[in-house]
């Protein structure tokens, strides 16, 4: 950068996330009766000053009456600000102190409250331009000087015309007075900081746009915290997955879109250009088709346990990185397992449905407890395992079968076959996981090896069941009662008919694929799979993927992280080495995990080196995907 670049940053809503007179009336109209109609009276007179409806003094003078503050409130004042800088900020101190000479804090705030909070990024006190109080005898706020032009309307033009700076002006701030050094012809650019609000008035006269102020760095070449403005990478979330997913992803800086239902692969197709960070649940397929439409995709999140909705094989190929929730609603399906085993075994759901009819059907004919009863768990994962421990604490004896070598919990007894579950259990319940291998895992022979009068569950995967089997089977008395939470085929949205054999039948309980879907569970995957995908975008972690090698990274820390995907082949890290010596870069850490597709090499440089070598990196060939992390 040139020494003859000067850059001009507002205070309230752009250094920081708020309006310090906002925060402000929160300490010092703590005990006032009027706390709450002087708070709302403060920001109406806020944003009238902001968008240029009133004068400046007005809104100046009216706010500081109605908050009569004190020199004591001062101090803590201060320390709530130090806590809400911007996001961005915070990311970019490297900045602020490689640029301190140049870097100007010019506020209608006052210098106050300012400058504790801007000197720790290492702006220089006599770059910070803003007004001051006046305090009379007893340490109250008597008015301000009147005599710092930043007290009255063009205030900030008029101390720009005195600074006389000698050279291009670019003036970030997110209100009416920072648009108006630029249309006084004072400043080069003006950037809209829309970070944490976004006005309307203001934004139509930008020159630019800055989501944040990594996008303003990015866009005049002087990033030093990061290798892409976060607000370029563009965030898609299908299916109406938690809030807080959402507002995690928004938090963190993406461009976030949200789409309450599944799409079609023609829609995704459509859709998924562009888009780098994919979000989905269940019933959102993506398959190979829509991962070649996939021009920037790097990572995908199922908000659910399964991934067979994935081509997974298609995803690695690609470079995707893809993550689940395996743990997050376990004990939400778990406990849907418990209860629905319960009331079947009591006969409820045909009760309650004569009931609904006005039949009052008073017996305990079919009627059973669970205790003393055999539970047979086919897949004995997180969940089998969970419902294992559950199930036994309320008297059941546990048989279960799984295909890996699975240590038992408790008493549970592990069985040698399928055959020998079907054939003891008086209630069974599914917990395999989606792979095709899995399809009609349950059919006509496992149907007719049961006990009659067995209780049949199935929260797993809807491919794994024949259902005309289980529809025979529940008519011909074998299954006395059955509860199916997920199907072979599934509606897209809530408004698709649910079309199945099993409706009407008695004694069976069926349940629109939600036996993960409770409050806790779906926060806890809410807040998981953004962590996991986030840490992947930030550091290039990949502990939990599915289908990358797992590695849980360092933090980089005043280096270049280089990133390289490629096909799993012999002699990829040593041509990768080897054009890092040829450029003569120093490797500060390195670290490299296979599987049987891919390897996975993260390399850890020095900053200084020649920016050629990231085309030769990704000419080596088997390349997947690179890309560099700073």
């Amino acid at each position: 950068m040139k020494p003859n670049k000067y850059f001009v940053i507002d205070f309230d809503s752009t250094f920081t996330k708020v309006e310090a007179f906002d925060v402000l009336a929160e300490i010092s109209l703590n005990d006032h009766p009027e706390k709450e109609t002087r708070k709302e009276l403060v920001k109406e007179i806020t944003n009238l000053g902001m968008n240029g409806n009133i004068s400046f003094r007005e809104s100046l003078q009216r706010r500081l009456e109605l908050l009569e503050p004190h020199q004591k409130h001062l101090p803590q004042l201060v320390e709530k600000l130090k806590a809400v800088v911007s996001e961005s900020f915070k990311r970019n101190r490297e900045f602020f102190q490689t640029y301190q000479e140049n870097i100007y804090i010019i506020s209608n705030g006052f210098k106050e409250f300012i400058e504790p909070v801007v000197k720790e990024y290492g702006v220089l006190p006599k770059n910070i331009l803003a007004n001051e109080f006046r305090f009379d005898s007893q340490g109250k706020v008597s008015g301000f000087d009147d005599t710092n032009p930043l007290s009255a309307n063009n205030g900030k033009v008029e101390v720009l015309k005195r600074l006389s700076l000698p050279g291009d002006v670019y003036v970030i701030g997110d209100g009416y007075t920072d648009y108006e050094i630029k249309h006084s012809g004072l400043a080069n650019k003006f950037y809209a900081f829309t970070e944490n609000v976004e006005r309307e008035a203001v934004v139509e006269k930008a020159d630019h746009i800055a989501p944040s102020l990594d996008e303003f760095l990015y866009l005049n070449k002087l990033n030093t915290a990061i290798s892409y403005p976060k607000n370029r990478i563009n965030v898609l979330l299908l299916e109406n997955v938690h809030p807080v997913a959402v507002e995690m992803m928004k938090a963190e800086g993406f461009n976030v879109e949200t789409y309450p239902a599944a799409l079609t692969e023609e829609e995704l197709c459509e859709r998924i250009k562009n888009v780098s960070v994919l979000g989905i649940r269940s019933k959102t397929q993506v398959t190979s088709r829509v991962l070649e439409n996939a021009n920037r995709l790097m990572v995908i999140g199922a908000f659910c346990i399964g991934t067979n909705q994935i081509d997974l094989k298609a995803a690695t190929q690609k470079g995707v990185a893809v993550f689940n929730a395996p743990f997050s609603n376990t004990r939400s399906v778990v406990e849907l397992a418990i209860a629905e085993m319960i009331v079947l075994m009591r006969g409820i759901v045909d009760k309650s449905n004569k009931m609904h009819q006005g039949v009052w059907d008073k017996s305990a004919k079919g009627s059973f407890e669970v205790r003393g009863k055999k539970l047979g768990i086919i897949g004995y994962g997180n969940i089998g395992t969970q419902l294992s421990v559950l199930a036994e604490s309320l008297g059941m004896k546990v048989l279960y079968y799984d295909t890996e070598e699975k240590l038992s919990l408790g008493n549970a007894t592990k069985c040698k076959g399928l055959r020998e579950v079907l054939q003891q259990a008086d209630v069974i319940s599914l917990h395999v996981d989606g792979r095709d291998s899995n399809t009609n895992l349950i059919g006509e022979r496992e149907f007719a090896q049961m006990k009659k009068g067995v209780i049949f569950l199935n929260l797993s995967r809807g491919h794994v069941v024949d259902i005309e089997a289980l529809r025979k089977y529940i008519l011909n008395g074998t299954v006395a009662g059955c509860a199916v939470d997920v199907f072979p085929y599934e509606p897209v949205s809530n408004d698709e008919e649910f079309v199945n054999a099993l409706r009407g039948l008695p004694n069976t309980i069926l349940s629109p694929h939600i036996g993960g879907s409770t409050l806790e569970a779906q926060e806890n995957i809410g807040q998981f799979v953004p962590g996991k995908m986030m840490d992947y975008i930030n550091s290039g972690s990949t502990s939990n993927s599915v289908n990358f090698p797992n590695l849980t990274l360092p933090t980089l820390e005043n280096a270049h992280r280089l990133i390289h995907i490629h096909d799993n082949v012999p002699g990829i890290l040593a041509r990768i080495n080897q054009v890092l010596a040829d450029n003569g870069v120093n490797i500060v850490g390195q670290y490299l995990k296979t599987n049987e597709h891919i390897g996975y090499v993260i390399t850890d440089v020095n900053k200084l080196y020649d920016k050629d070598i990231v085309t030769k990196l990704r000419a080596i060939d088997h390349t997947i995907k690179f890309r560099i992390l700073y």
